[in-house]
């Protein structure tokens, strides 16, 4: 009966989340619900995952409008249903061109008109008029007579009840940019768009039973439409997992020759194990597409760097994908990648911000648009720009408004209206606000990627997916990341002018020899290093003297130490007096003297602290990788990181360890929250 559900991912319309909109259906014993959000999918995923929570059948749509002109509402029979009317609305909104009045031919959507005050004569055998309940004295027209079959019930639903409507109005007042009383019925939704039960609805339909015969049948053949976590990225690069295992293998031995030469044995034998397991995942073609991307930019002449955990990989150290070494800082490919792993590696590749825009236009024409797209982030309201927003549309005066946003503890100076304001503030705290742009994460589909989702056109002019990195994650996409910044431009300007002034061409991917030469460290160490990229700011040039840094693991180590939660929790400190005086200070514990050797017991690395929580701590490895994503910035379920705490204060009081002990080494570990780097990012900063 609920053909048309709007979440809050109807932007600045609806204000239910995807979640709180089904538990609202489950409370009424509500069945199934149909998810039409306004020329938007962006909450198809959370809405899947909420609907198998709650035992509710999820069945997807789209509210089509111009402005908030309300044309039709799709709703797909079928997988392929979804994927017409994603590539119908992705049709119009590259093109920044109105959704036409009549709905195309679609073959597995089925389309519901708002009752109009026109002749309806002609309608497809997909097509059906919504009667809303306030319409319900309309049917004595004539022209409807003749299309009992094709009426159905169409109750909206904005809000969960009457008293969400002022929220709602809110948010319409913001979106056009208008103070509240000068809102028409035009800007806003029906105040009936609440969620009525089933028998609220059967009572108000009761005159009518075609009509619910008509409802019922229409979702009953809507199949359900899963949305499994299997990897959904581009599976092969040749076409043939065989051929992609070959093509890999026959890349990086050529590459262990220029990166090694012939004789070195350790990296020959990690070399041969890397890519036994890659092939073994089925990430080859992940490793594939990486390299093509980096060969285009190669052959334009672009200079690139390989950030991230990818720097763990010898497989892409020799095919380019990264500078560092990870046999000389002993990285761990595990950390990389492990037989364990669902999901693919994670490389970031950083060009200069001149030159990004033409290597995403290769990916996009090479890999196809269809199977394309960028990744999409939501800014939400929050914090002092929501409270701007709020008064505005109340009226305030700028004064007024300036002192709520600049002085929010000077209560006595605010407006008469500032609870208010303040309370529907807390309200929308996090709600979607508007779409924009990832910083540089790429999506390559197996499938045209319009069975997921459609694309919107952003400033740029590169098509954007409607869900975000973390939604990608879950849904079994794996971006990859194509980033940009300054100082590549600087080292290719530099090389440029040593060729021109001294007749010399600089590789400048052979980093050994740069790391081994006197000069560069001798500035390093005197912090002389103006113009270059992350170790030019003052805070980072004064560290390096500090240090004394004229070597590379040393300068690995100050890319992560310099960050706020190493300095934060006084390691930075510990370090530096750690580096100047080996024999003047304890180990905390001997887990730290056995795997922080390097760096003298003072967790440094993501890496360290995972070492730490597993061997002191005696969490296992799959917690200690749940501690890594929360120290990364990445989303760890709260109840986990709980878990994970009581299990290691239990481990460490089973172990005999003092309370002051366990507490400290806690304190450290937790330090480290949303700041801390892997050693393998660290070291591709270190080379850059």
């Amino acid at each position: 009966m609920y053909l048309s559900c709007h979440t809050y991912y109807s932007l600045r319309y609806g204000v239910l989340s995807p979640a709180r909109l089904v538990e609202a259906a489950r409370a009424k014993g509500i069945k199934t619900l149909v998810l039409t959000d306004i020329n938007n999918t962006s909450g198809v995923f959370d809405f899947y995952t909420a609907c198998k929570k709650e035992s509710v059948r999820p069945v997807f749509g789209i509210d089509f409008r111009n402005e908030q002109m309300l044309l039709y509402v799709g709703i797909a029979k079928n997988e392929e249903g979804f994927r017409e009317m994603n590539k119908f609305l992705s049709f119009h909104s590259l093109r920044e061109a109105p959704i036409p009045p009549l709905a195309p031919c679609f073959e597995q959507v089925y389309i519901v008109y708002p009752l109009r005050d026109r002749p309806y004569q002609l309608l497809r055998e997909n097509e059906y008029i919504g009667i809303r309940p306030s319409q319900l004295s309309s049917l004595y027209r004539s022209d409807l007579r003749y299309l009992q079959d094709k009426l159905v019930i169409f109750s909206p639903v904005t809000f969960a009840d009457h008293a969400a409507f002022s929220l709602h109005k809110l948010l319409r007042a913001i979106d056009n940019n208008t103070l509240l009383s000068k809102l028409t019925h035009t800007d806003l939704a029906h105040p009936d768009e609440i969620l009525y039960s089933p028998e609220e609805l059967a009572k108000l339909y009761e005159r009518y039973p075609d009509m619910i015969r008509n409802t019922e049948k229409l979702l009953d053949s809507c199949e359900a439409i899963e949305f499994n976590n299997q990897p959904k990225n581009r599976q092969t690069f040749t076409g043939s997992r065989y051929d992609d295992k070959l093509l890999l293998e026959k890349l990086a031995w050529e590459g262990f020759a220029y990166r090694y030469g012939p004789q070195e044995t350790k990296a020959r034998e990690r070399l041969a194990h890397e890519l036994v397991v890659i092939d073994q995942l089925g990430f080859s073609s992940y490793f594939l597409i990486t390299w093509d991307i980096i060969r285009y930019g190669r052959a334009r002449g672009f200079y690139h760097v390989g950030r991230g955990s990818g720097a763990n990989s010898i497989v892409a150290f020799c095919m380019q994908v990264t500078d560092v070494d990870p046999i000389e800082l002993g990285l761990y490919f595990e950390r990389f990648i492990n037989p364990k792993r669902t999901s693919p590696p994670d490389f970031d590749i950083d060009f200069s911000w001149t030159e990004r825009d033409e290597v995403i236009d290769y990916v996009f024409k090479r890999y196809g648009s269809e199977f394309t797209g960028l990744l999409a982030t939501h800014n939400t309201f929050q914090g002092r720009s929501t409270i701007r927003e709020i008064a505005k549309v109340f009226g305030l005066p700028k004064q007024d408004i300036d002192i709520m946003a600049n002085e929010p503890v000077a209560v006595h100076k605010h407006h008469d209206l500032a609870g208010t304001i303040r309370g529907w503030g807390a309200e929308l705290e996090k709600f979607p606000n508007y779409m924009s742009i990832h910083a540089g994460g790429i999506l390559i589909s197996e499938r045209p990627i319009y069975y997921y989702t459609p694309l919107r056109k952003m400033p740029k002019g590169f098509p954007v997916v409607h869900f975000d990195m973390h939604t990608a994650e879950d849904m079994g996409f794996h971006k990859y990341d194509i980033l940009s910044q300054r100082g590549l431009g600087h080292i290719r300007d530099a090389v440029e002018i040593i060729s021109e002034n001294k007749g010399k061409k600089v590789d400048i991917h052979q980093v050994r020899k740069i790391m081994r030469d006197e000069q560069v460290n001798n500035l390093l160490k005197a912090g002389k290093c103006i113009g270059c990229f992350y170790i030019e700011s003052p805070a980072m040039r004064g560290l390096l003297r500090k240090l004394q840094c004229d070597n590379y693991p040393r300068l690995v180590a100050a890319s992560s130490i310099i960050r706020p939660g190493v300095a934060k929790s006084g390691m930075m400190k510990e370090y530096i007096f750690r580096t100047h005086h080996p024999d003047q200070f304890q180990f905390i514990h001997e887990s730290f003297r056995e795997h922080l050797g390097e760096t003298y017991g003072v967790m440094v690395y993501q890496e360290d602290v995972i070492k730490i929580s597993h061997h002191f701590g005696g969490l296992d490895l799959s917690d200690a990788d749940v501690l890594r994503r929360l120290m990364s910035g990445k989303r760890a379920n709260s109840e986990d990181v709980g878990r994970i705490r009581d299990t290691y204060f239990q481990n460490c009081a089973h172990k005999g360890y003092s309370s002051e002990l366990a507490q400290e080494v806690w304190r450290q570990i937790e330090s480290f929250s949303g700041y801390s780097f892997c050693k393998a990012h660290s070291a591709s900063y270190a080379v850059e």
